[in-house]
């Protein structure tokens, strides 16, 4: 971390973020930890949190919740949310599927974002990436009903991987005609605009949780 980074991490984590492996058993009490109650998100892999606290207060009647494993990142979006004010959003240091498995009610999240998730772009690496059935499985059954899973990549492979993925989910439903329209709601990443200079283009896909 940067000197401003351990700061903030020493000043803000005790209030805003827990390690997953320290949570207690069962499922996560996300109204007490925000103090109120409100839809929950859960935003994975929010990297340096630039995309992350604007989405965060943009949405003042979401409880946000973000978790990742890199701890630099963890530190720069709590210096974000400290600038900007943000009192709706709260972080987790550790593995989503551990947090998801124990930690997360079924049927509870109203959404679910991975935007530019690592790619892995070698075939023999694809197996890494963390859009796969198995972990769809589980995030859709987290999800309340009409809930979203908002996922985005500029990877043209991976991108047709979630697309199948998802459309293979039978919990989920495509709220589009495949892609999705990118929503001007998203602010552009560095990635994205990264993959833009590179000629890649970047695509959305929203898809819902149905009943049972």
């Amino acid at each position: 971390m940067t000197v401003g980074q351990a700061r903030a991490w020493d000043r803000r984590w005790p209030e805003l973020g827990r390690q997953v492996a320290d949570l207690a058993a069962g499922p996560l009490d996300a109204d007490t930890w925000f103090g109120r109650s409100a839809p929950l998100l859960l935003e994975i892999g929010p990297g340096m949190g630039e995309t992350t606290s604007q989405l965060a207060k943009a949405a003042p009647e979401l409880n946000y919740l973000a978790v990742d494993v890199y701890e630099p990142g963890l530190a720069q979006l709590m210096l974000r949310a400290e600038a900007m004010e943000l009192t709706n959003l709260r972080l987790l240091l550790g593995d989503a599927v551990v947090l998801l498995t124990e930690h997360i009610a079924a049927d509870s999240l109203s959404g679910v974002r991975i935007f530019f998730p690592d790619p892995w772009p070698k075939k023999k690496h694809h197996k890494r990436r963390l859009v796969q059935p198995e972990f769809v499985r589980l995030l859709a059954s987290r999800l309340a009903p009409g809930g979203t899973l908002h996922c985005a990549t500029d990877w043209a492979h991976y991108a047709d991987q979630m697309l199948e993925v998802l459309t293979g989910e039978p919990l989920l439903r495509n709220r589009f005609d495949g892609w999705a329209p990118r929503p001007e709601w998203r602010p552009v990443t560095k990635f994205e605009s990264r993959a833009r200079e590179e000629g890649r283009i970047s695509r959305d896909l929203i898809f819902e949780r149905v009943k049972d």
